[in-house]
């Protein structure tokens, strides 16, 4: 799923600067948001160490406690944990073509709770697109978003034009 609507209004975002605006949902989940619910939102900043998937899992269990939602934390962690690692394999892959940036080697996760759905995104500086990859059953690897995409009710993903995008899964509590 694939949205290039950031409902960001006259504002424009890249990986470098992107939080979530105040009441910011998918473009392509606003269908499934409760009308009138107020949202709340953490964000995280992950730097580009593998310990960071861990801290983003523990990051996710703390803001989901803290909503009371705690039904939702095992989903959200493996949603988290496959997420996280994309967007610091992926998002963060060397020989781009562009000039450095003091931020490129960050990426930022932020959990918004609209009702009982929670959307986590991910906004990384890379350009490469997530592909749902078509792997052979007994293959190992290459099957994180096959895991997102069964454990969440809608992901997709944003470009954030000049740099990077944002990936996101919604799941409800």
């Amino acid at each position: 799923m694939h949205s290039t609507d950031l409902t960001r209004g006259q504002n424009q975002w890249s990986a470098f600067d992107w939080w979530p605006p105040i009441g910011w949902w998918p473009e392509p989940a606003r269908d499934m948001a409760p009308s009138g619910a107020g949202t709340s939102s953490a964000t995280f900043v992950l730097t580009p160490h593998a310990r960071s998937v861990h801290a983003a899992r523990c990051f996710a269990s703390g803001s989901l406690t803290g909503w009371a939602m705690c039904d939702l934390v095992a989903d959200m962690e493996l949603v988290v944990s496959e997420l996280a690692t994309n967007a610091l394999r992926h998002g963060l892959a060397s020989g781009d073509p562009r000039p450095p940036c003091p931020r490129a080697d960050l990426v930022r996760m932020s959990m918004i709770r609209m009702g009982p759905l929670v959307t986590c995104a991910f906004a990384d500086p890379g350009s490469a697109v997530p592909v749902l990859r078509h792997t052979e059953d007994l293959s190992t690897g290459g099957m994180g978003l096959h895991i997102v995409e069964s454990m969440s009710l809608r992901w997709g993903f944003d470009p954030l034009p000049p740099y990077g995008k944002v990936v996101w899964a919604v799941l409800k509590s």
